[in-house]
């Protein structure tokens, strides 16, 4: 065998060594990257969680205490009945119909 034959054989085997350590050193750092990635995203996914519970347990609360988030009816009065709400309502409605109509034939 000659010199240049077995220098040939040890370059390709440090070039196959050199190019195994890239190709591990790169699927290393993606598959670090990959996990940062998810970690990111499950602690994303846990404060969402946790905010949602938060807010639906506020508004638990609110219920529970007997007050509304809406300024329909005030705090502290809760309706006894629907139906006598309802009507109250219809009748608000119809008395603002009245009046708006009443402001158009004026303006004209």
């Amino acid at each position: 065998m000659s010199n240049s034959l077995i220098h040939a054989f040890f370059v390709g085997r440090a070039v196959a060594q050199a190019i195994n350590e890239q190709v591990e050193d790169a699927l290393t750092n993606a598959l670090s990257e990959l996990g940062k990635f998810d970690a990111e995203q499950r602690e994303r996914l846990r404060q969402f969680t946790e905010e949602v519970m938060e807010r639906a347990s506020r508004e638990a609360e609110t219920i529970v205490q007997g007050q509304t988030t809406t300024a329909i009816v005030p705090i502290g009065s809760q309706p006894t009945d629907l139906q006598a709400t309802i009507d109250d309502l219809r009748a608000e409605i119809a008395r603002l119909r009245a009046e708006l109509q009443s402001y158009r034939n004026q303006s004209v």
